[in-house]
């Protein structure tokens, strides 16, 4: 899942059990769409935070080729090839990626996507679009409401 800083989910991506999420990352990137006052949809944010598990190479290259500044952490076994010091992030910006698990503990408070009622992974993509489409309805509504 990609989740603004606010919360707000971007995109998802629903992949096998077996494989790890980094693999979908790009297909992930690639379904987010910001919307602006003017003009059309940015693609891509100006920072990405994500924890060890994608701090691949594959990962960070894609990230310097579309000019976002990874801010994710160095992997232990990954210090070696850069003699023994970790690579520099912005400690100030992970802290707040716990928005994004945040927005995951509310998704699986949604019964039916935690206990995974739909075992076709489109029928399950499906609801957690539309679990996407009910928090930004009830964030639009308590907009309205202030």
């Amino acid at each position: 899942m990609v989740a603004d800083g606010s919360g707000l989910p971007l995109a998802v991506e629903v992949s096998a059990g077996q494989r790890h999420e980094s693999t979908c990352f790009e297909r992930a990137m690639n379904a987010v769409r910001i919307r602006q006052p003017l003009g059309r949809p940015r693609r891509r944010p100006r920072r990405l935070a994500g924890d060890k598990g994608y701090s691949f190479r594959r990962i960070r290259r894609w990230l310097r080729r579309h000019s976002i500044q990874a801010v994710i952490p160095q992997r232990s076994d990954q210090r070696a090839r850069h003699r023994g010091r970790p690579l520099q992030f912005d400690r100030e910006t992970y802290r707040r990626r716990n928005v994004v698990e945040r927005c995951v503990g509310w998704l699986k408070e949604c019964r039916r996507i935690a206990t995974r009622f739909e075992k076709l992974a489109l029928n399950y993509l499906a609801m957690l679009k539309l679990a996407m489409i009910e928090r930004y309805l009830r964030i639009l509504d308590l907009s309205d409401r202030a």
